[in-house]
């Protein structure tokens, strides 16, 4: 039976505050530099429950990440409040009718919510304008400065805040979201606590099950064991993402596990897997990928693919340092692959030309990392004057930016046989011949590799969050029922790091 010893963290509301300092100061000096007045409310709306669809029914609701950054609440129907000049924090309870008590429980009273999130001010959402007009006018009309700007991952706008009465106030909608967008790119030691606590928890869950994995199981079983640890054990109520749990053929699927991919393949003999799941604690996330056979031993095919991913994961991680650029690390991923593959007679050819050609964007699709921490692909990987490049493999780089210090950002080289990428290769007359298309025939049904970690920037180098079995011997003896130790006798990985 499964055990462990990871014990939920408090999370202290000083998290919370400590990020709208942040926030402020660099509101601030915005406003100096621009020569602007040094006042105005920063105003975020929090998330609101949703129905499913036309029905009654509430799906479990998870906060606004921008509107957790800065306030740490729970509950839906909330806004929150920063004054400029006077650093004073706001919240805007919803006033709940009186039969919420019945089917929902108490309904709290405002002190509750000012002693629980460590605000100066709550007052309910009904008194938003009276309030910030009777307070905060002695200057004349406040400026709103609402998060409005687009995600350079999803495409997608933030909303910005709206009430009755909003057209009473002036409105700023380019300020803030490229500030708090990169308040978030740099974590703070307790923000780090809470991300390394969810890194302990999946590293814990995904050995959990790494041993349990057996031919003649679904996919959705492996699922089931990572979720059911991480929340029994770890207090984690939340995924950081759908769970990716592909097998065969299904872990050359890069977003497997979606609904129309449901995680719901048997186990072979043979087959190798790719796990990649995440638990998230008090909003903040990991991502974690693990590769492995699912009979518990390396088969040569297999042995020659993963070490190949494991060798440009080591790869990126020894080079990673403040200054560093994301594009050339993901550009060392492919090259280390490349020749890996090239010493097994997979391709052969100059690899400088098969980088030239952007042949390992046949291989490795996907970009090789991303920010991490309240959202899986954390917000700020393109700031303004950022382009991201055009080429095949480096398009979908979710970040190109220099690396510095305090980031936290995911390495997740992967190697995989996507015959809707190999067959083009086929076809151009130029790309073709560097392949050898007899060996690659092995790797038809293969799927990929994939083997991911999640990385803390730091002055001198880098710290790898996660603790995972990744050398073959290490997985094969944890996969037999060998005791992976845990994280208090990993000092190399521990030395310096804050704790939650």
């Amino acid at each position: 039976m499964a055990t462990s010893s990871l014990a939920p963290p408090e999370v202290p509301m000083e998290l919370h505050a400590g990020n709208r300092d942040r926030l402020l100061t660099a509101l601030r000096a915005h406003l100096s530099a621009t020569a602007s007045p040094p006042r105005g409310i920063a105003l975020l709306q929090g998330g609101e429950e949703q129905t499913r669809h036309c029905t009654d029914h509430l799906e479990l609701f998870r906060q606004e990440s921008y509107f957790a950054y800065l306030f740490g609440v729970r509950e839906p129907g909330f806004y929150g409040a920063i004054d400029i000049a006077s650093g004073q924090s706001i919240l805007f309870a919803p006033r709940l009718p009186p039969d919420y008590a019945v089917w929902m429980g108490e309904i709290k009273p405002l002190p509750y919510f000012k002693d629980r999130y460590k605000v100066d001010l709550v007052f309910y959402v009904d008194e938003i304008v009276q309030v910030l007009q009777d307070r905060f006018s002695q200057h004349g009309k406040p400026v709103l400065f609402l998060l409005y700007g687009k995600s350079t991952d999803s495409g997608n706008y933030s909303k910005p805040a709206s009430f009755e009465g909003i057209e009473k106030f002036d409105t700023d909608l380019g300020t803030l979201h490229p500030i708090l967008t990169e308040c978030r790119v740099i974590k703070s030691e307790m923000e780090l606590g809470l991300i390394q606590y969810a890194n302990d928890v999946s590293s814990e869950a995904h050995i959990e099950v790494m041993r349990q994995a057996k031919p003649g199981m679904k996919e959705y079983q492996l699922e089931s064991i990572f979720l059911h640890h991480s929340y029994r054990y770890g207090a984690c109520r939340h995924c950081s993402y759908t769970c990716i749990c592909a097998t065969g053929e299904n872990s050359s699927i890069l977003h497997y596990g979606h609904t129309a991919a449901p995680n719901d393949r048997t186990l072979n003999d043979g087959d190798m897997a790719l796990m990649d799941m995440g638990a998230e604690y008090n909003f903040y996330g990991s991502d974690i990928t693990c590769s492995y056979p699912i009979n518990g031993k390396f088969n040569s095919n297999q042995a020659t693919v993963y070490n190949a991913v494991l060798k440009a994961h080591n790869a990126v991680i020894s080079h990673m340092q403040p200054g560093v650029k994301w594009v050339d690390m993901h550009k060392l991923a492919e090259q280390t692959i490349l020749e890996s593959l090239k010493n097994e007679k997979i391709i052969h050819g100059d690899i400088a030309d098969m980088m030239t050609r952007r042949l390992g964007a046949v291989f490795m699709p996907h970009g090789l990392g991303h920010l991490l921490g309240i959202d899986t692909h954390d917000p700020g990987g393109y700031p303004e004057g950022l382009e991201r490049p055009k080429e095949p493999g480096l398009s979908s780089l979710r970040t190109i930016r220099e690396l510095k210090e305090g980031m936290v950002i995911t390495v997740e080289p992967g190697c995989y046989f996507i015959d809707a990428l190999l067959r083009p290769a086929r076809d151009d007359p130029v790309s073709s011949k560097f392949f050898n298309w007899e060996e690659i025939e092995k790797y038809k049904s293969f799927g990929g590799v994939r083997i991911e970690s999640d990385l803390y920037v730091t002055a001198q180098g880098c710290k790898n969050l996660t603790n995972c079995p990744r050398e073959t011997w290490e997985i094969e003896a944890v996969m037999a029922g060998v005791p992976w130790p845990p994280r208090a006798s990993v000092t190399k990985a521990e030395n310096g790091l804050p704790k939650a």
